[in-house]
């Protein structure tokens, strides 16, 4: 097993222009939906709302709003979505705001930042809590924050990366993100110069996610480590691991607690 590193991700840097990091998350987000990469995560996913039996969710760490979006068109086909409110330190309302056009009565957001180690008790009340392909990018400490506050007052947690840690791993993104990253400029909400100029006529954007999706998955968390994180709660929650599949034989993982 690779040793986890915790390497620095270019969306991670206050110093990274604004317009550079909005290409990296908006196109992960469109490529978790453009190849249909959350898929095998609906099934544990409702298995997570049942046990929690609750359909309201706390998203924590939204990014662009991309894996709530998906999540809420593959339940609604299913049947009833949940709802989910976006949350993010780093907060896009507007991002957020397409999405919830989307998906109305289904997402709503809060504009102002929002800690995820400290939820505040008006947010936290009667929800479950989820973390998608974003809990790698916090070291054990703030992990293990994350979890202890999860505990302390929701009534779950759900846990889910698109990577395992290996580097190969990052091979299943290639189509759907090379896609994803090529097309943002056209996409984009703002800065299309800008993000033009960083895509099309410099490797700029496309050498900087490639580098954060290669260091992501060394980032990625095993379940020994994730169950040695929530070893001092006791038998406070109960807590299930597992794994799906996704295109080209990408494979990610799922880790979910409810209470007892």
């Amino acid at each position: 097993m690779l040793p986890r590193m915790q390497l620095v991700e270019w969306n991670d840097l206050e110093a990274t222009p604004a317009a550079l990091r909005d290409i990296i998350v908006e196109s992960l987000s469109r490529s978790l939906r453009w190849g249909r990469m959350m898929r095998g995560l609906v099934e544990p996913f409702q298995r997570f709302l049942a046990t929690a039996g609750t359909d309201e969710i706390l998203d924590l760490c939204s990014g662009a709003g991309g894996p709530a979006g998906v999540l809420a068109a593959e339940l609604g086909v299913r049947g009833a979505a949940p709802r989910f409110l976006l949350t993010d330190l780093y907060p896009r309302p507007e991002a957020w705001s397409a999405v919830q056009r989307e998906h109305p009565g289904v997402i709503d957001f809060v504009e102002e930042p929002v800690d995820a180690t400290a939820i505040p008790a008006d947010l936290a009340a009667g929800r479950a809590r989820v973390v998608i392909n974003a809990f790698h990018h916090f070291p054990p400490p703030l992990a293990r924050a994350i979890l202890a506050d999860a505990v302390a007052g929701s009534r779950g947690i759900f846990i889910s990366e698109a990577l395992v840690r290996n580097p190969l791993s990052f091979l299943a993104f290639g189509p759907a993100g090379l896609a994803a990253l090529y097309a943002d400029p056209l996409l984009a909400k703002r800065d299309r110069l800008k993000k033009a100029l960083l895509v099309w006529a410099t490797p700029i954007a496309l050498a900087a996610g490639t580098w954060d999706g290669l260091v992501s998955t060394m980032r990625i968390y095993e379940e020994s480590e994730l169950r040695d994180m929530v070893a001092p709660f006791g038998d406070r929650f109960r807590w299930t691991y597992g794994t799906y599949t996704h295109s080209l034989g990408g494979r990610g993982y799922y880790f979910y607690g409810v209470p007892r």
